[in-house]
């Protein structure tokens, strides 16, 4: 066992200890304590710290227990425990961003070092701008030896599919389903949206419980920094260790390749809100995961062929889930109001996924869906203009690419039905004059940068054909 590693600060603060406020440009170090897992019960225990302050404690439950895990189920169980320590503790960090990292215990081997200082600094990319910090050169993870090559553990065929709750990962669990993949529908936390929407697939449901440390609410009401970070990233890890315990070698998400493009802020350059759902972390992830976890362990995105508009295409043909499903990310907002409904109308997102279904969908459906036509509302006009990025940039939002949303106006414009609503109308008359027109079709072509397995890749690429 290595020795403990403490802060290397001569002076250091005890963040609510004895009392004390939190005080954010006080801390000089930001400590990985440690992360357990009792095999008997399922619950999962990572634990941070500031300098020397209190132990925060993030848990989770996994079903399943008790977990019998022969030799070598147990060292990738670890390295995933390891793993997932790391990653989640981008939620603690950003809170001080003190200079100095500490992994107490085994440091992270180099490509694990080399992984979590990407996804700190590219995942809080958007934290960083919105707070006007930088960190290029600012998080370090000290490095150990290299990790053992892992072996396969001849994991059963069968897929953690996550869910979401809307359009992207409902098409993934159709595809596989049609494609003959035993799978689980697995999300995270307590969502009563998620939940419903998990059982009205009549998959086997997988829930992780998880329950962030007391005190980072408290942190944040005293300065913490505070902001969006590479959720999918933590969640990804998550799924990680749930396939280890429950005997399953894939983890399956459903990221399109929109989500590797960000926002373009003249000045900064680009900043992507949706990093961790982009290629460049699934493939260095996945990457990890094979080399270092578990060999016959894939994790990947489904949708990863595929624009938002063809994901949309997709799930206009099927209305099994009108009722249920919910891409509105206000519904899942730790603090602040929530829509009455599952749509609030107001959010990029509720705009985006609107614009993307219309090209699709017939409108009695979709306005059904939306309980309005958000089309028809000249005062969404300066939100549709920034999805198209006329005059503003892509919000930050998991929503496409500014050319899916032009050519989907583009297309709206051309057809009875749709061209005479507002916003429609507005778009042929003041703004398609003067941008560079979108062709519709050939962003419903897939492409063939993705890491789904070459043999299921196989069976469902000619579905994924417009």
């Amino acid at each position: 066992m290595s020795r403990r590693r403490r802060c290397s600060m001569t002076e250091t603060r005890k963040p609510e200890a004895d009392g004390l406020a939190f005080r954010r440009d006080a801390i000089g170090c930001f400590r990985f304590v440690r992360a357990t897992l009792d095999e008997t019960t399922g619950r999962v225990e990572l634990v941070y710290a500031f300098d020397d302050g209190p132990e925060l404690v993030e848990a989770l439950q996994f079903p399943g227990a008790p977990f019998a895990l022969d030799a070598p189920r147990r060292v990738a169980v670890d390295a995933a425990l390891r793993l997932l320590h790391l990653i989640a503790g981008v939620s603690y960090y950003k809170a001080a961003l003190p200079p100095e990292l500490v992994v107490e215990g085994e440091a992270p081997d180099p490509a694990l070092a080399a992984l979590v200082t990407d996804v700190y600094e590219q995942g809080l990319g958007e934290f960083a701008y919105r707070n006007g910090l930088s960190l290029r050169g600012r998080i370090r993870f000290q490095a150990g030896a290299p990790a053992a090559a892992a072996p396969a553990l001849g994991l059963k065929t069968h897929a953690l599919t996550a869910i979401g709750g809307g359009k992207d990962s409902l098409v993934s669990i159709e595809a596989l389903r049609a494609a003959g993949v035993a799978q689980s529908v697995s999300f995270i936390g307590a969502s009563p949206l998620i939940r419903t929407c998990a059982e009205h697939t009549g998959l086997p449901v997988l829930t992780i419980g998880r329950q962030l440390a007391p005190q980072l609410l408290a942190f944040n009401k005293q300065g913490a920094w505070n902001g969006h970070i590479p959720v999918t990233a933590v969640n990804s890890a998550i799924l990680v260790l749930a396939a280890l315990l429950c005997d399953a070698d894939q983890v399956v998400f459903s990221n399109e390749r929109s989500a590797s493009y960000g926002s373009v802020i003249p000045g900064t350059g680009e900043v992507n809100h949706q990093w961790s759902k982009g290629w460049d972390f699934e493939r260095g992830f996945a990457d990890y995961v094979r080399a270092h976890v578990a060999a016959d362990l894939s994790y990947y995105s489904l949708l990863r062929p595929l624009s938002e508009l063809a994901v949309a295409r997709r799930f206009a043909a099927n209305d099994r889930y009108d009722a249920v499903f919910s891409s509105c990310n206000r519904n899942f907002h730790l603090t602040g109001p929530r829509p009455e409904s599952r749509w609030c109308g107001v959010c990029p997102k509720c705009h985006f996924v609107f614009l993307a279904l219309a090209p699709f969908m017939p409108k009695p459906r979709l306005t059904a869906i939306f309980g309005r036509n958000l089309l028809d509302e000249p005062a969404l006009a300066e939100g549709f203009d920034a999805l198209i990025e006329y005059g503003a940039h892509k919000p930050f939002e998991c929503v496409g690419e500014g050319r899916e949303a032009r050519a989907a106006l583009i297309e709206l414009a051309t057809r009875p039905v749709w061209r005479e609503d507002a916003l429609v109308r507005r778009f042929a008359r003041d703004i398609a004059p003067h941008i560079e027109p979108v062709v519709l079709a050939p962003l419903l072509e897939p492409s063939g940068e993705h890491g789904i397995p070459e043999s299921l890749w196989t069976r469902i690429s000619e579905t994924f054909q417009p």
